[in-house]
């Protein structure tokens, strides 16, 4: 009779907060609606500045981020 060997899954490596593609995906979508949301509000121009900075860091946050393993 042979006794079946059983082989371990390995383990997942846990990766830090910031290289899991999930989380981070989130943060860049949020980064592009708070440009988005700074864009459109007619009251501060200091907001309606850095709008444009917020919505490219958000975009290109979201393009390097959706490369990371899942």
């Amino acid at each position: 009779m042979s006794h079946p060997i059983e082989t371990r899954t390995p383990a997942r490596p846990k990766r830090p907060f910031f290289l899991r593609r999930g989380p981070m995906e989130t943060i860049a979508t949020v980064l592009i609606g708070l440009g988005f949301l700074m864009l459109f509000q007619p009251f501060l121009l200091v907001l309606y500045t850095y709008s444009q900075v917020t919505l490219l860091m958000g975009t290109v946050m979201f393009i390097i981020v959706s490369k990371f393993p899942e």
